[in-house]
């Protein structure tokens, strides 16, 4: 089987499923695990953008993409070629296990799919008591935007305990915030992501200045990796594992 992956974090669960670059022969420029074994996967383009006729080249048999991360069109133009496809719609991490089944029957590795998909769900059935805390993920800086309670993102740190808001819920699920607004939300614990958008300590700074400035009970910042936040599939269980292990500790 020859399988195109649109998307970096189930290029990464091709990888965990036990196939390689013979089987895997197209990725984007984000898929960068696992290191080393990647490299030897060629690129086609970018999640947003492929170049179809690269994808075309590599004469796939399967195209993996994601419902929120790759275009309609690119969708839309497989089926026109009359390439297959597997549509990841993941919304919440306790979704991640029956994706990674019907993605594993799909590439026909259904056993390492099923293993993975079990793990998750043994970690989702250790999940924490509910927290009197609420938390806000941010994912990029100018302008703010924030992953709401309706996302993955969101989603992942509500697994933790954390209740985490639906800001505009008629909107895409990334609403545009403000200091201000995370207050009047009352966001207890600001989670900082480095990816999309890699926050720096000096806007953390800045960002804990304005709470300051506006409010006595500041949220309490947190740098994270962005990857235990967004890559759902085989890192999703490493995911909830890390950020349940940093939470403890602080």
């Amino acid at each position: 089987m020859r399988i195109v992956s649109l998307v970096p974090s189930l290029t990464l669960t091709l990888f965990d499923f036990g196939l390689d670059a013979e089987s895997i022969v197209g990725r984007t420029p984000w898929c960068i695990h696992p290191a080393g074994s990647v490299n030897d996967v060629p690129v086609v383009g970018g999640t947003k953008t492929p170049t179809l006729s690269k994808i075309e080249a590599a004469r796939p048999d399967l195209v993996v993409m994601d419902k929120d991360e790759n275009p309609k069109a690119v969708y839309e133009w497989c089926l026109e070629q009359g390439y297959a496809t597997f549509v990841c719609d993941v919304r919440h991490p306790r979704d991640v296990p029956s994706m990674l089944r019907a993605l594993g029957e799909a590439v026909q590795c259904s056993k390492v799919a099923e293993s993975l998909a079990c793990s998750i769900e043994s970690t989702l059935a250790e999940a924490p008591e509910r927290q009197m805390r609420r938390a806000l993920p941010l994912i990029w800086h100018k302008p703010l935007m924030a992953a709401n309670g309706t996302t993955y993102a969101g989603n992942m740190l509500a697994c933790l305990g954390y209740e985490v808001p639906d800001i505009e819920p008629n909107g895409t699920g990334y609403p545009e915030v403000t200091p201000q607004v995370m207050v009047d939300y009352g966001i207890t614990d600001v989670f900082l992501s480095s990816e999309p958008h890699e926050f720096t300590t000096e806007e953390g700074e800045a960002m804990e200045a304005a709470f300051q400035s506006i409010t006595d009970e500041p949220p309490t910042i947190h740098f994270i990796d962005g990857e235990d936040l967004t890559w759902m599939g085989s890192h999703t269980d490493v995911a909830l594992r890390r950020l349940r292990k940093y939470i403890n500790r602080n």
